[in-house]
């Protein structure tokens, strides 16, 4: 039954080997039971942690722009070691997370009304959701305003990112202590 439960949790989508114990777990399978099953499938390679957090930092980095502090989040809700984790999001580089969120900001700038102090704040703010760091928001905030239109590139050359981005490191941790 514990094979059953873990090829019909597979045949959805790639799960992690803590993903299946929980299943299994929360269907009545004894810890032994399930141990024996998902060892099994780890040597025959059918659950593979590693492979699974490399092609979920992939597809959630190039669909859905997700910037390594969010995707290392996702990967620890769904059981991933740490050690597995930083090996598959080491794979994501500064350049490209960067690269990433300037096209984001860029598509989301298109279509942005008001003005420019308020759209500057709701695409950092969308950046910040999706996991990115102060200063690579900003950045690519910055840069994407200057590049619209004259009035906006004004705006954008009175915008200290590195100042914002160390004011903004200061207000992350005064609103989340560490201990």
């Amino acid at each position: 039954m514990a094979r059953e439960i873990c090829l019909r949790q597979l045949a959805v989508r790639p799960r992690t080997r803590a993903e299946l114990a929980g299943a299994l777990a929360k269907r009545g399978i004894s810890e032994q039971v399930s141990a024996e099953v998902l060892d099994r499938y780890d040597e025959v390679g059918i659950i593979d942690d590693a492979a699974f957090a490399r092609a979920w930092v992939s597809s959630r980095h190039s669909g859905r722009g997700l910037a390594r502090r969010a995707l290392a989040n996702e990967l620890r809700q769904k059981g991933v070691d740490g050690e597995v984790a930083t090996e598959a999001l080491g794979e994501l580089d500064e350049e490209t997370e960067a690269e990433t969120a300037r096209a984001l900001v860029e598509r989301k700038l298109r279509t942005a009304r008001g003005e420019p102090d308020a759209i500057f704040r709701r695409l950092v703010g969308m950046l910040a959701r999706k996991g990115y760091p102060p200063g690579v928001a900003i950045r690519a905030v910055k840069d994407a305003i200057a590049a619209q239109s004259a009035e906006a590139a004004e705006f954008a050359e009175q915008i200290d990112a590195d100042a914002l981005a160390d004011a903004e490191g200061e207000l992350e941790r005064d609103n989340h202590p560490a201990g």
